[in-house]
């Protein structure tokens, strides 16, 4: 049984405006720190955001108003812990403690996962996707249930009729979809808004890909100060999680379907 959500969902619109976020913190600076929690919905967007880099209002606004329309902001940038900043301070080393776990994608979950992609071409707005063994469920924003219905004959579509969705009638917060960005491989910590010394954006997804490229579940572990996991220096498994990153497009781009 698995989920995917679309990137016009109000959770992962608050991913991708958190992801934008780290984005910009990289054009500002090589090697950033930065954490970002945010909650928004009903015309208001709330943002905390920890760094070593400086965020003027102007700044996260023009990326909220770009991804989400227009809001009333209330923003709180603070310094990231003197704590967290020296484990930084001479070398690279693992950001966090935590467990995390690589599983190989099952035809099930590719298979949801191009469904949803294909109905969002078609549909690019909110939306909610459910297989479950051979029941698939679709709850499609802006579309006509009659429509879908022609197309996925046999699958459960919009219970409720026809419906609009959004942020004016929901929610988003960030981290939320975990299970539709990372299949059966979510443990611990969030992918999304954070930058790649953090634990829980690169061992996640070294995690993950060692587990397509071997066909094996892998399951690691560190503890905040490490210099090695998974018998490989630290720096490494950034410098995979980064160039996974740089190919999607950035943080923002991989917010929108997560890592699969």
């Amino acid at each position: 049984m698995i989920e995917k959500v679309n990137p016009s969902h109000p959770d992962k619109v608050a991913d991708r405006i958190a992801g934008a976020i780290v984005d910009l913190a990289y054009k500002k600076n090589d090697n950033p720190k930065v954490a970002v929690e945010l909650l928004l919905g009903h015309d208001n967007c709330n943002i905390i955001i920890e760094s070593s880099e400086k965020f003027s209002e102007d700044e996260i606004s023009k990326i909220v108003n770009r991804i989400a329309g227009s809001m009333t902001l209330n923003l709180v940038v603070v310094a990231q812990d003197i704590y967290l900043s020296n484990n930084q301070k001479d070398k690279l080393r693992c950001g966090d403690n935590g467990i995390f776990k690589g599983v190989p994608l099952s035809k099930k979950e590719k298979k949801l996962s191009k469904i949803a992609r294909d109905i969002y071409k078609k549909y690019p707005y909110d939306g909610k996707y459910i297989l479950d063994n051979d029941k698939l469920i679709i709850c499609q924003s802006n579309a006509k249930t009659s429509d879908l219905k022609k197309e996925y004959k046999g699958a459960i579509i919009n219970p409720l009729g026809d419906w609009t969705g959004g942020l004016s009638v929901d929610t988003g917060a960030v981290n939320r979809k975990l299970g539709s960005d990372m299949a059966r491989s979510v443990t611990g910590g969030g992918v999304h808004g954070k930058d790649l010394s953090k634990a829980d954006v690169s061992i996640n997804i070294y995690a993950f890909l060692k587990a397509q490229e071997t066909g094996e579940v892998i399951e690691l572990s560190c503890a905040i100060g490490d210099e090695m996991v998974d018998d490989r220096p630290y720096d490494e498994i950034v410098s995979i999680a980064k160039d996974y990153i740089k190919k999607i497009g950035g943080f923002e781009k991989f917010a929108e379907w997560g890592l699969y």
